[in-house]
């Protein structure tokens, strides 16, 4: 059975934007209300008042009964309109109805259970359909439906036809799956960034640099042995034989100098 709440309203003499921003000011909510003939009607209402009448039922298809003129006039929400940055109500359209005529409105649908396909293979629950359309006597306006998936694997689905409504006539298309039980998702492994292929990369460019350099020394090392090597067999073609045969060079000079120092005492002996 649908919720009835009860709110105070009161006709508005003025109407225009220039008298809908005068009763927002002054606290309260400009509305309309009309159906069954009746001319639309300037109205407004208690912010406050309707702001704690819609705590915790659903607007759609909550029973509305204004105390207008001294009469209780049973209306729905056909629209509700908010500040575009505040969750404040700016403005409400109501709709009148009667008792004995038939109404049509869209009702939430409430999944109940957990399904087979998510305890025991970790699937998924997607509800792809949230409300659907009903005709109904407003005596019988139901607050939801309730669907029981607890049955339901994974490919399984339910659909608008699987619904049952008291008393309602569903509007909505039969076939509209409602909800559906899918596989696992499979986890993404994200590709590695610049930065991250950079960082592992950055260890193999170290090593290269340590290999060039590994072989740069054993290089150098094989060519100081050569070096050696070649001292050792061709020395006269190297300084330091040359650093040799100028020390003999000298010795023979002062070998020279010695036999002509001799001389001259040779000559006064004989």
């Amino acid at each position: 059975m649908a919720q009835i709440v009860s709110l105070a309203a009161s006709l508005r003499q003025a109407a225009g934007k220039g008298a809908a921003r005068q009763a927002r000011l002054q606290g309260k909510v400009p509305a309309v209300i009309y159906g069954h003939g009746r001319e639309t009607q300037p109205l407004e209402v208690a912010a406050k008042a309707l702001e704690k009448a819609l705590t915790g039922v659903e607007p759609q298809n909550t029973i509305i009964e204004l105390a207008l003129d001294g009469k209780k006039v049973k209306t729905l929400i056909r629209e509700i309109q908010r500040h575009p940055l505040r969750p404040d109500i700016i403005h409400v359209d109501f709709y009148e109805i009667h008792a004995e005529e038939k109404v049509r409105l869209k009702v939430p649908v409430h999944l109940v259970g957990n399904p087979d396909g998510v305890r025991n293979a970790g699937g998924v629950l997607d509800q792809v359909t949230r409300e659907v359309e009903i005709e109904v006597l407003p005596e019988h306006i139901p607050d939801r439906v309730e669907l029981d998936v607890t049955a339901l694997k994974i490919g399984d689905s339910l659909h608008v036809r699987d619904l049952s409504i008291p008393s309602a006539t569903i509007l909505t298309h039969a076939d509209l799956t409602i909800a559906t039980v899918v596989p696992p998702r499979a986890e993404e492994v994200a590709a590695p960034t610049p930065e991250a292929a950079t960082e592992v990369a950055e260890p193999e460019l170290i090593r290269k640099v340590r290999e060039g350099e590994e072989e740069e020394g054993a290089a150098a090392a094989e060519g100081g042995g050569g070096a050696g090597a070649g001292g050792g067999g061709g020395g006269a073609a190297k300084p330091e034989p040359k650093a040799g045969g100028g020390a003999a060079a000298a010795k023979g000079e002062k070998g020279e100098k010695s036999e002509k120092a001799e001389k001259p005492k040779g000559g006064k002996e004989s």
